[in-house]
């Protein structure tokens, strides 16, 4: 069995930078951005997931209030408000990822 020829790097590995690969661009901005900055951005690119989110939170939490307080009927009211509000939010994420495709294929 003959032995592999050794490889000879043409420049040595740099772990403080990543791999360069033409033609390759790992972010579509310029500057790294924050938390605040992509929360703002994202709410920006699909507004409908937010308010989803809040609506189920808001029908989870006066649920649970009328739980406590012993309002059954209304508690049970809320919980399936809160399952209609989770589904609305994630069609509205499927939505979402779906027009990002194809604005990006365009």
């Amino acid at each position: 069995m003959a032995a592999p020829d050794p490889v000879t790097p043409g420049v040595p590995f740099e772990p403080s930078h990543p791999p360069v690969t033409e033609g390759f661009n790992p972010t579509v901005y310029s500057n790294a951005e924050g938390f605040r900055e992509k929360f703002l951005r994202k709410i920006r690119e699909n507004p409908v997931v937010p308010i989803g989110c809040l609506g189920t939170a808001a029908a989870l939490t006066y649920g649970i209030y009328c739980f406590h307080r012993g309002h059954s009927q209304r508690s049970q009211l809320m919980m399936r408000t809160r399952i209609a509000a989770q589904g609305f939010t994630v069609v509205a994420i499927l939505f979402g990822l779906a027009a990002s495709s194809m604005k990006s294929r365009s």
